[in-house]
Parts: structure tokens; C-alpha cells; sequence
């Protein structure tokens, strides 16, 4: 049996030689561990990454996205069934309509199940980066002027709520309906709903001056710099930047989370905590295949018995520059972290250590 910081550390040094900088989080038995290797650039000026700095965390910010509609729908501002026509009626363009196949009209839970039946990207957005293939940028354009009047010319490829289409628009459209719900910005949303109540101090998408010093750079897959991406009003899709540190309490939080009820209720443990939410992303379950599930945000699988039979729900993300992956285990109480300043994949390394960790090949280490 491995030390838990050795199992991390080695996680980290083999990254790091595919990646310019990688950080990676392991959670067992109470204790976390935090280690980096590499580089924060390939550049002159790189440091070691490590527990603080910030990488882009692409398409984990959906799990964010999540927990602030389950916030709001157990604060009575919000419902899972509310139809995303219905919190947007006074904010569409004239002549605009949510699309809708069969009748069946997009609700905020089919948004954030990946059920709406929306296309992947917004409309024209692929024509967009077929005309400008070197785009470093690919989102910065997707402004809410942009995305509402783009809803006229979007045909859903299912019926809302029948199957399981990955939607990066669905994702932002939620995280721009909610904002507009609550009447102030996505990312001012997720700083109150979610960063204070679990004190999270560096999951941000503006980036002040003291936070660009602990920023990693990113790069493309044959380690050249690139611009950072800016999502613009799709931010809810994948614009947040984060930290490993940030990231595990986030992770603690979701293992301290009891086991879903029936209910719903936000009567306890108390109205600022996020518990009652993290067990409502968990309640719902959008099926994708017999194997695998969507719950709010986080997508689940629970492994063959042959391969120890565990529960794994998780995340990645990818932008220009960076590569994330989280993941947890309920049961088992263990979960993992892998971050990269490299778009190249963090997710087999995730994946063996998060095994590792449930089958009970660590111990504790001296926490971080």
C-alpha cells in the first residue's frame, strides 16, 4: 500500500512529462493531497504549479452551471421543470422562440442533462471556425444578443428529454437563464450560490492582477503558448478558471453529502449550505445508455463487477490550452483531480488513480 501523496505525486510526475505543468489532487480516507510538476509555461518565467494556481477548467464549469440551478430551485426561484421559454420571455429578441420538437418544450433540468435536444454549438458557430481555423478565440463571439436571435435559425435534434445529445449551447443557455433569474451576472451567480457558501477563493472568470501571477499559461498539444478562451455569455458552458485547491473542496463537499432521499426540501441542514443542493444534482438521474447517467451536471457510470463493481461520477474539460478532469466516488469516499496546462488529455491518469484510490491502495497522507 502506497502513502496517499506518493500515489499523487507520482500521478503528477508522469503527466508532466506529456504535459508543460500538471497539478493533481487525490482525496482518501479524510486527508488530501496536493501535488504539482512541471511547469506553469514553457516559456522563461515558469514555476512549478501547484495547490493555488489557476488553470482554465473548460467544461468542469458545467458542474458548477448545475449546483447553482439546484441552489435556486431549493431557494423557490427556480424549478427543474420550468420551461427555459418561460425564464427567458422577457429577454428574447422579437419574434423568437425557444425551439421545440413534438411540443415538448426545453426545461432547465433537460439543459442540465445534456436531454434538450439542442445542437452542440450555437448556430453559425461552425461555419465561424470553418472560415477561421486558426481562431484562438472560438467563443468570445457568443454574446446574449448573439445566442437569443441564434435560437431563430436552431432545430432541435430530439425531443427534449428523450436522449442524451452533450450540448455546450444547452450548458450556456442554462447558465445565462439562471443569471437572468437571479438578475445579476453568471459569474457573480456562481461566487454567491456556490464560492462563499463552500468558500472557494479562486474559481473566477475575471482574473484580477494579484490571480494573473498564479495563472497558468496554456498550450497546444506540441507545447506552443495560446491565449486563454473567453466564453463571453456562454461562460455557463466552460468559462470559469480555477484552482486544485478550489477543486478539492469542492470534491469534499460532494463526498460529505449524504446519500440522496426522496426529498427535495431546503429545510435543513441550514439555508446557506450547499448540502441540500449537491444531494438534488445527485437525485436526478437522466439515463445515457444501460450503463451510464447524467445526474445535474456530472456525468456517472458504475464500473462491471469484474472491474470491482465502483461508482465513478465525473467531469472533464478542454479548451485552447488546458486540459481538467474530476471525479468521485460517494461510496468509496475517494476522489481525484488532474489539471494540465497542455490540451492533452488528463483523463486516463484521472481515471487510474481515482481505481487506485477505490480499491483501497492508499493511505492517508499528511493532508494539504
Amino acid at each position: 500500500m502506497n502513502d496517499l501523496g506518493s500515489l499523487v505525486q507520482q500521478t503528477a510526475d508522469r503527466l508532466a512529462g506529456q504535459q508543460v505543468g500538471a497539478v493533481v489532487a487525490g482525496l482518501a480516507g479524510g486527508a488530501v493531497e496536493i501535488r504539482g510538476a512541471g511547469s506553469t509555461s514553457a516559456g522563461p518565467g515558469g514555476s512549478v504549479p501547484g495547490a493555488q494556481t489557476l488553470f482554465e477548467i473548460g467544461s468542469v464549469t458545467k458542474v458548477f452551471t448545475s449546483l447553482a440551478l439546484a441552489r435556486l430551485v431549493l431557494a423557490g426561484s427556480a424549478a427543474l421543470d420550468e420551461p427555459l421559454a418561460h425564464v427567458l420571455a422577457d429577454a428574447l429578441p422579437p419574434g423568437v422562440t425557444v425551439p421545440t420538437k413534438g411540443s415538448a418544450p426545453i426545461t432547465l433540468q433537460h439543459l442540465a442533462t445534456h436531454s434538450s435536444g439542442l445542437p452542440r454549438l450555437p448556430a453559425g458557430m461552425l461555419l465561424r471556425a470553418l472560415a477561421t481555423p486558426n481562431n484562438p478565440d472560438p467563443y468570445r463571439h457568443c454574446t446574449t444578443d448573439t445566442l437569443l436571435s441564434g435560437l431563430a435559425r436552431t432545430r432541435l435534434r430530439a425531443v427534449p428529454g428523450r436522449s442524451f445529445r452533450y450540448s455546450n449551447l444547452g450548458a450556456g443557455l442554462l447558465g445565462l437563464a439562471l443569471a437572468h433569474r437571479a438578475g445579476t451576472g453568471y459569474e457573480e451567480l456562481v461566487t454567491r450560490e456556490i464560492c462563499e457558501p463552500l468558500g472557494l477563493a479562486d474559481t473566477v472568470i475575471t482574473v484580477d492582477e494579484e490571480r494573473s501571477g498564479r495563472l497558468a499559461h496554456g498550450h497546444t498539444p506540441g507545447r506552443r503558448p495560446v491565449p486563454g478562451w473567453h466564453l463571453a455569455d456562454l461562460a455557463g458552458a466552460g468559462g470559469l478558471r480555477s484552482t486544485a485547491a478550489d477543486l478539492a473542496t469542492l470534491l469534499r463537499a460532494q463526498l460529505a453529502s449524504a446519500t440522496p432521499s426522496a426529498t427535495t426540501s431546503a429545510a435543513a441542514p441550514e439555508a446557506s449550505s450547499p448540502a441540500p443542493a449537491i444531494a438534488l444534482t445527485r437525485e436526478v438521474k437522466h439515463h445515457v445508455n444501460p450503463f451510464a447517467w447524467m445526474h445535474l451536471g456530472w456525468l456517472a457510470h458504475r464500473l462491471h463487477p469484474r472491474q470491482g463493481g465502483h461508482l465513478q461520477i465525473w467531469h472533464n474539460g478542454e479548451t485552447g490550452g488546458f486540459r481538467s478532469f474530476v471525479a468521485f466516488d460517494p461510496e468509496k469516499q475517494v476522489g481525484v483531480i488532474t489539471l494540465a496546462n497542455t490540451r492533452r488529455s488528463v483523463d486516463p491518469a484521472g481515471v487510474s488513480l481515482l481505481r487506485s484510490l477505490q480499491n483501497g491502495h492508499a493511505t492517508g497522507g499528511g493532508g494539504a
